[in-house]
């Protein structure tokens, strides 16, 4: 999942890219009067991703907008805060409430911490998607936000994004969509007649959505795209200064200074790949991930998590730790992510994954009958610690653990 691009074309791929960086290395956006090449990229890369999402449409009201950001996260944070600050103009809301599925991105989490947003996150249905039910029964006078992914990030399931947009609209709060790993694949997956259903802004009640380009995008690490549905919305994003002594200030992001580069990098990206690029990279995946699911099926003592509608696959085993199992396919090279409630594993397909789907299920099939023979974890693996903290009660206690062994990482 770390690297989404693969065999002989990545090499001339990152050669463009890198070309595009050292070109505008020195860049910084946050001086548009200096640096106006590098505004422009930004436009345009936020145009052209826009696009793909339903800004051509007459329905979603052409004022489609929006800006880069750092990645996935800095993308939901903005939006957030931008939902937030506009339901406080709106509605005078002052002690926000957002809702969340469990399956929703753990930035939501950062997010309600770093701007004082209470969350609710709501169990979902047994197809492992948003309970919309669920979710309309947390709705209360101080609520601001609701949430859906198209995919969520752990099973790769799209959520009921047209029942959310109605419940948005009903209640008039704001609805974000999280596209960070399906904005560049689900639009032309839908093209290719796969039955998306709908996720973007041709949905009404949708006010903002989040898409990473330095995904399946193929842009270089760093680049995401934050977008909302007018600039009513999305000029609750920026931060203006005009009291302080080092003149007028107004930035539109987290960040102050960016990196030109890494603007440029995208553009040049989404300029060679092209639409056809795109068409023909969701093509292969999109195989990739149906003969990965077939495989999958065909290994009696694993079972898959819903349905998947993307690239993403997630399976778990009622017979065997499934931990276990990934730490036999870590040792032979693959490294997948481990997931919880339930415990399962997932596969992210990339173009990497195309040419060895068959040796992915091979090695899947051998680790499966070697936890089989001889249960047990192995040297170095951590399937001990993964079975451990999902049966500690005291969640709290794990918490402490993972700060702990963030603050000894550095």
């Amino acid at each position: 999942m770390l690297c989404y691009i693969g065999g002989s074309e990545s090499e001339g791929h990152f050669s463009v890219i890198n070309e595009a960086y050292t070109m505008f290395s020195h860049t910084n956006p946050l001086h548009q009067d200096v640096f106006q090449s590098v505004v422009r990229f930004e436009g345009e890369v936020v145009a052209m991703t826009a696009a793909l999402l339903g800004s051509k449409e007459k329905a979603c009201g052409g004022e489609i907008c929006g800006n880069m950001t750092s990645g996935g996260t800095e993308s939901i944070l903005l939006a957030v805060k931008s939902s937030r600050d506009y339901m406080k103009t709106k509605k005078g809301i002052t002690k926000p409430e957002m809702i969340i599925p469990e399956s929703a991105h753990s930035a939501y989490d950062k997010a309600a911490q770093y701007f004082n947003i209470k969350l609710w996150r709501v169990p979902v249905n047994k197809e492992y998607q948003a309970d919309v039910k669920a979710i309309r029964r947390f709705i209360n006078k101080n609520t601001i936000l609701i949430v859906g992914s198209a995919p969520g990030f752990p099973h790769g399931i799209i959520d009921p994004i047209e029942e959310l947009g109605e419940l948005a609209l009903s209640f008039g709060v704001c609805l974000h969509v999280d596209l960070c790993l399906g904005g560049f694949v689900l639009p032309f997956a839908r093209k290719l007649g796969y039955p998306i259903p709908p996720f973007d802004f041709s949905v009404e009640g949708v006010t903002s959505i989040s898409v990473d380009v330095h995904k399946y995008g193929l842009a270089p690490k760093g680049t995401s795209v934050v977008l909302y549905r007018n600039h009513t919305i999305r000029k609750n994003q920026f931060v203006a200064v005009t009291e302080w002594s080092g003149g007028l200030y107004v930035s539109p992001t987290i960040a102050g200074s960016r990196p030109g580069g890494l603007i440029a990098g995208a553009w040049a990206a989404m300029m060679a790949v092209g639409q056809e690029g795109y068409l023909e990279n969701t093509r292969k995946i999109m195989e990739v991930s149906k003969s990965l699911q077939r495989g999958i099926k065909d290994i009696p003592e694993l079972f898959i998590i819903g349905r998947p509608d993307m690239t993403i696959v997630a399976f778990g085993s009622n017979d065997l730790d499934i931990f276990e199992i990934n730490d036999q396919m870590s040792s032979r090279g693959w490294h997948l992510n481990a997931l919880q409630r339930p415990n399962s594993i997932h596969i992210c397909v990339t173009l990497q994954h195309v040419p060895v789907v068959e040796d992915f299920l091979r090695d899947l099939r051998e680790s499966v009958q070697t936890v089989k023979k001889n249960p047990g974890p192995i040297s170095g693996g951590l399937a001990p610690i993964y079975g451990a903290a999902g049966r500690m009660p005291d969640r709290g206690m794990v918490q402490d653990l993972l700060v702990n062994f963030m603050d000894s990482s550095c």
